[in-house]
């Protein structure tokens, strides 16, 4: 049975609605589409924004075959198949991959030769930013986009499509709700309209809400995203704001969100943000994120509660964030430091600290490098007192 939001899929560039910071004729993904030309990309966002269709319609227009992998079921033999059948080809085969962020590395690894090679074009699409779930190699090989929710516009253009099609009569207010309780999903929105129109072709708002009582997606209006909720956790965390934070996660947990997105987040900041300052933090984000994996929803909730609770109370440094990217910088900037020579592999001169009592005054860099100033904050000002003690100071 073909549904509603399967008919009216846009085939076609010109058709395509919504993402037009990306999908229009001044923008370069759309001309080099039309020029036939692609780099592997990955899309990410919401559902029901176009990422799947988008894909869809790039291979129909460059003339690919076009294959479809889901993440959660992919087996690398298939892709080999896939990659084998198109060894000594003259076209190349779009190899679409949905749920990207659930590929293993290993199943990534799959992918670098062909991407590498242009063997394959590779596209994959996500709800989760693939800055957090792609290695660096695979980033580094593709083009990201980032989906955005459709505007009330762009639903109303979709919405009047349906109408059409099934020649329907919806009440103002039906429209109002169609549009508001979507959340930015054209493919919720037209589920919902699929259903309705299937018990009666005059659509009021009543019959909506038996059918969907509450909005789709993360749970909140269509200007928002879970990324922008994410956002919010995290900033109120940082300000030590336990309800604003406990509140951004219940946003979260009532959207469906799931607690691996949530539980990455809590780890990076609890690392980032808290630090040494307070070096349980991090202890505790991990076991938050390993308990939750096990025990999954509704339980969770109260283990998320707990760490975001501790996370917010936690004193705050940002000193080792800070002296890593210090760090980076002055490699990438060219500053390569040579390593002194009795502190090399197999060298001779190296005073080993343990027959000195624990320290011993030697040279580690060749040149003197400022990257850690310690904000002294809690168990900062501990670990400065230890290395003053050691050190004899």
């Amino acid at each position: 049975m073909t549904n509603l939001a399967n008919m009216l899929r846009p085939t076609n560039l010109d058709n395509f609605v919504g993402q037009s910071h990306i999908i229009h004729p001044s923008k370069a993904l759309y001309k080099l589409i039309k020029q036939k030309d692609i780099p592997h990309l990955f899309f990410y966002g919401k559902p029901g924004t176009g990422k799947t269709t988008l894909a869809k319609i790039i291979a129909k227009t460059v003339g690919m075959d076009y294959y479809y992998f889901n993440a959660t079921s992919i087996k690398v033999d298939d892709l080999r198949t896939v990659f084998k059948r198109y060894l000594n080809a003259l076209i190349k085969p779009l190899i679409f991959i949905d749920e990207v962020h659930r590929l293993s590395k290993n199943q990534q690894e799959v992918l670098l030769p062909v991407m590498e090679n242009y063997s394959a074009i590779i596209i994959g699409a996500s709800t989760e930013n693939p800055f957090f779930t792609l290695t660096s190699a695979i980033r580094s090989r593709a083009f990201l986009y980032e989906f955005k929710s459709l505007t009330k516009v762009e639903l109303t253009y979709i919405l009047n499509q349906a109408v059409e099609e099934l020649d329907l009569t919806i009440e103002e207010q039906a429209k109002e709700f169609l549009l508001n309780s979507s959340c930015g999903d054209g493919r919720a929105l037209l589920n919902l309209v699929d259903f309705a129109a299937k018990i009666d072709k005059t659509i009021n708002e009543e019959l909506l809400l038996e059918l969907r009582q509450k909005a789709v997606g993360d749970g909140v209006s269509s200007s928002d995203s879970h990324y922008d909720l994410a956002s919010a956790m995290i900033k109120s965390l940082r300000g030590s704001d336990v309800d604003a934070a406990l509140y951004y996660l219940a946003r979260l947990i009532d959207g469906g969100e799931s607690v691996e997105f949530i539980t990455r987040r809590l780890v990076i900041f609890a690392s980032e943000d808290i630090g040494n300052a307070n070096p349980h933090a991090l202890n505790l984000a991990v076991s938050t994120m390993t308990s939750t994996k096990t025990i999954g929803y509704p339980e969770s909730k109260i283990i998320l509660s707990q760490c975001v609770v501790y996370l917010a109370s936690s004193p705050k440094s940002n000193s080792s964030y800070e002296a890593v990217n210090k760090a980076l910088e002055q490699i990438q900037n060219g500053r390569i430091i040579e390593i002194p020579n009795h502190i090399k592999d197999k060298a001779t001169g190296y005073k080993y600290p343990h027959a000195y009592g624990g320290w011993v005054k030697q040279k580690y860099l060749t040149q003197n490098i400022n990257l850690y100033e310690s904000k002294n904050i809690a168990y900062e000002k501990t670990l400065n007192d230890w290395l003053a003690k050691i050190k004899g100071n």
